[in-house]
């Protein structure tokens, strides 16, 4: 098992395997921050944070880490192995009909999206769980008896930042150059890609790409000029 995994081909999977797990929470990510749109009162955003607070989403949340830590290292070992497995460079070539730009430069979007990620995470997980919040410390509203922070003006001030609102809008076609390559790529290291199936799963990579950049990049721009 150790050699499977220390090899290419394991690395792949192992790498595939984290990436499908961060793509489900990249969809329950964008369903409930997709209730910003949908009430301006903030109460439906509150409610979904605060679903996201109970125990079973605590157990999930460190292993959400250690999937996004996997995913790199891996990504990381993968890169340096192909980079030494062709000490010289190929020459120039016009590789446009072979491939796309975001899949021949997954490291560097994804080196990209680690920097926009720790943004994220200082804007909003340190604000949320560390009570740090615009005001120095996160407020609480309660509804229907129920206690919970009030993360939503919180949001309103980031996103109606227009350096924020670019950076986050920025951050999503990211995302999406990112899920275009990596969304089919993952299939066809587990073995579910043949060549009919590739352009199937690249079609509906593609797809997924463009709703989740959608998805992510409106969420400010509506923030920005609706708050």
């Amino acid at each position: 098992m150790s050699n499977f995994i220390s090899s290419s081909i394991g690395k792949k999977v192992v790498m595939s395997l984290s990436g499908l797990f961060l793509v489900m929470f990249l969809c329950v990510h964008l369903g409930i921050n997709m209730l910003l749109l949908f009430d301006n009162t903030g109460k439906l955003f509150n409610l979904g944070c605060h679903f996201m607070t109970n125990p079973v989403i605590k157990v999930i949340e460190p292993i959400l880490a250690l999937g996004f830590i996997i995913h790199i290292a891996w990504a990381s070992m993968l890169t340096i192995q192909n980079r030494k497995a062709r000490p010289v460079k190929y020459a120039v070539r016009n590789q446009k009909g072979n491939c796309t730009w975001s899949s021949r430069n997954m490291y560097v979007l994804g080196a990209m999206m680690l920097v926009f990620i720790i943004i994220h995470l200082m804007n909003f997980w340190a604000a949320i769980k560390l009570g740090e919040g615009t005001a120095g410390v996160m407020e609480h509203i309660t509804y229907d008896g129920v206690t919970m922070e009030n993360v939503y003006p919180h949001v309103v001030a980031t996103f109606t930042n227009p350096i924020y609102c670019i950076l986050y809008v920025i951050g999503g076609i990211l995302l999406g150059m990112h899920l275009a390559h990596g969304f089919w790529s993952m299939f066809q290291s587990v073995g579910l890609c043949n060549n009919i199936w590739r352009k199937r799963w690249s079609c509906l990579a593609k797809l997924f790409a463009i709703v989740v950049a959608a998805g992510f990049s409106i969420i400010p721009i509506y923030m920005f000029f609706t708050c």
